[in-house]
């Protein structure tokens, strides 16, 4: 489960970042040792599944861990991890 008060403060430590890269989830997975983090290009999330949180930089998306598969959700009680895709400056 990810309350909103944790995926808040997720984006908040990400968005003092100055780069996403494999520095920026280290550092997310030292803070938050129980969940997963993984880094993509939003251009990779599927369109069908919203964003649980959107910054100007980057998205947040929730993994689920139901029934031993990864899979994104849209249930934070389910969730057991974040995807942090990063959004392409146009």
């Amino acid at each position: 489960m990810i309350v909103a008060e944790t995926l808040e403060n997720i984006a908040n430590t990400a968005a003092r970042m100055a780069t996403l890269d494999e520095a920026a989830l280290a550092t997310l997975k030292q803070t938050w040792p129980d969940l997963r983090f993984t880094l993509c290009n939003d251009d990779d999330m599927p369109a069908r599944l919203p964003a649980a949180l959107k910054r100007e930089r980057f998205n947040l998306y929730l993994v689920g861990g139901s029934e031993h598969c990864l899979s994104l959700t849209d249930d934070p009680m389910q969730a057991i991890g974040v995807v942090l895709a990063e959004v392409d400056e146009e």
